[in-house]
């Protein structure tokens, strides 16, 4: 069958399943090293006598390779294929991650981020627009939020098990188990991952629009942009959250031992349910007011954690995570579907761009703000962003199409 009568993988279907759980295998490989040292951040800060801006650093670092890797690994996955180019990027990522934790001062290790980050970039940068080719469109949003769901368990799992570790045997052992189940998950994916049936690999001398002309025809689209702010916005508040909280948690009035921060990062559970959650009341009622819905989610979670309560804390920690991430499976599916089909993958990159350029300058500049100010403008700012990030929803996407599919 041709890409061009190819109509998708029907949902239930073992080919289905399959590119469903390889997927999820590619988000645990991707987002469990991409975030292993945030929960280790107060050791790696003690151990290399540094600031915590400057230790959460160490996941900007990676972040930022990322961001700006996602546009150029969009371009060689138009030429080799989807999945050729994520394994290419899973496979460097992990060999990259067992290096990093014998630097033993923080530009080394900030290098070495960086590059993991580079080679993180191509799941992000072509997954979402490999399932919108490979999916039916009355399924995408649904598909994408199952998608995001794993990205959650990979995150959820790095967390926690390089804080584990780590606080048994040291930050640099957690990292180094970590980046081990990662070797693990991209083989997984390499395995169970169906081939290509939506996508015919451009090749040099093909006739059809540059790659230029397919990046900029999404950057010319007001809705794409608006979309794109989501990512910038949201992953930002996001991140900044999840460095920071364990230095709040293990300061007065908590005073919270290490291993019980550490389990904090469970909330990440919120996130695993809402995704599809999300993602199936988009294919039901429209991305928009998801989208908006999950914005003000988000909000609310954040002002909870104003509250110098643990428990209270720790709702709103769930809260805003759930919210986060029902935002961010309607955002990061919308762009690639509702993008021109030969600009897919660039309008996929450009969310993750935006996404991960959020992460990193956030994730740094918002602990600056906490080192000085404390927690409570930390947290104002944050939900300043929310509130921006559902402005520019309402101005940019209140007229698009509804996105139902």
């Amino acid at each position: 069958m041709s890409a061009e009568s190819f109509s998708g993988h029907a949902p239930g279907s073992p080919s289905f399943r399959r590119l469903i759980t390889g997927l999820f295998f590619a988000g645990i490989a991707t987002f469990a090293q991409l975030y292993s040292p945030q929960a280790v951040l107060p050791a790696i800060a003690d151990d290399l006598g540094i600031t915590p801006a400057a230790a959460a650093l160490s996941v900007s670092a990676a972040t930022l390779g990322l961001a700006a890797a996602v546009i150029p690994w969009s371009m060689v996955a138009d030429r080799i294929g989807r999945i050729r180019a994520m394994g290419i990027g899973v496979l460097a990522a992990t060999a990259l991650g067992l290096c990093a934790p014998l630097s033993a001062e923080i530009g080394a290790l900030l290098v070495l981020r960086f590059a993991e980050g580079i080679a993180l970039g191509a799941v992000p940068a072509v997954a979402l627009a490999y399932l919108s080719e490979e999916v039916g469109a009355r399924h995408a949003a649904a598909a994408a939020g199952s998608y995001i769901a794993g990205t959650t368990v990979g995150g959820l799992v790095g967390r926690i098990l390089s804080g584990v570790v780590g606080e048994a045997a040291g930050w640099r052992a957690g990292i180094w188990a970590v980046a081990a189940l990662c070797a693990v998950a991209a083989a997984l994916f390499l395995w169970l991952t169906p081939r290509a049936r939506g996508f015919v690999p451009r090749r040099m001398h093909d006739d059809g629009p540059s790659i230029l002309t397919t990046l900029l025809v999404p950057l010319r689209s007001a809705a794409q942009l608006a979309l794109y702010a989501q990512g910038f916005l949201l992953m930002g508040a996001f991140v900044a959250v999840y460095n920071y909280l364990g230095f709040h948690l293990s300061a007065a009035p908590f005073l919270l031992p290490a291993w019980l921060i550490t389990s904090l990062f469970l909330a990440y559970l919120a996130g695993t349910a809402s995704s599809p959650l999300a993602g199936s009341l988009a294919s039901r009622h429209g991305r928009y007011p998801v989208l908006l819905g999950s914005i003000a989610l988000t909000s609310c979670g954040a002002v909870l954690m104003l509250v110098p309560v643990a428990a209270v804390v720790l709702v709103g920690l769930v809260l805003f995570t759930a919210g986060f991430f029902g935002a961010h499976a309607v955002a990061s599916g919308w762009a690639p579907a509702a993008a021109a089909a030969e600009s897919r993958a660039q309008a996929s990159s450009l969310y993750y761009f935006g996404y991960y350029a959020g992460s990193s300058l956030f994730g740094w500049g918002l602990g600056l703000v906490f080192g000085h100010e404390g927690w409570t403008w930390f947290v104002l700012l944050v939900v300043g962003m929310c509130a921006v990030a559902a402005l520019v929803a309402v101005v940019g996407l209140r007229a698009v199409p509804s996105g139902r599919v």
